[in-house]
């Protein structure tokens, strides 16, 4: 599975947390999210998608994060591939290996605005988004589909 993000460090303890996350494309546009938080140091795109909770199935826990962070519905997810990044998650105060899961949909309905504080949902052309994208390995994912 291929890496991308920081460079592990052996003598840290990293945290398995496992997500999935979503293209989600309307023609030539897709539907990412905008987080600005008092951590960050700038807003970041980035796939609409996120953790997995324990004991949440992978599906369930996509379509509740896609909802949380744009306000949309999606249609049936279709996995497309994964990746691994090792990162500091500051709002769990963390290391984390995450194996970030990647689909592809088609956003349905918009039912109304973001639940998840600090997310904004944003439409931006499919050719422009890999280099909007905040991590590498979300990059790549729209860049192969283009």
């Amino acid at each position: 599975m291929r890496r991308y993000g920081e460079r592990v460090d052996p003598a840290m303890r990293y945290t398995l947390r496992p997500g999935a996350y979503v293209i989600l494309q309307r023609g030539r546009n897709l539907l990412l999210t905008e987080q600005d938080g008092d951590r960050l140091e700038h807003p970041e795109m980035q796939l609409p998608g996120g953790g997995i909770d324990a004991g949440e199935q992978v599906l369930p826990a996509l379509h509740r994060e896609v909802m949380e962070e744009t306000g949309w519905t999606m249609d049936r997810p279709v996995r497309i591939g994964a990746f691994r990044r090792f990162v500091f998650m500051p709002d769990y105060d963390m290391w984390a290996e995450k194996v970030c899961t990647i689909y592809w949909s088609r956003p349905v309905r918009c039912l109304g605005l973001p639940t998840e504080e600090l997310h904004m949902p944003v439409w931006v052309p499919m050719n422009d988004a890999p280099a909007l994208l905040s991590n590498e390995g979300d990059a790549a994912f729209v860049a192969s589909l283009l």
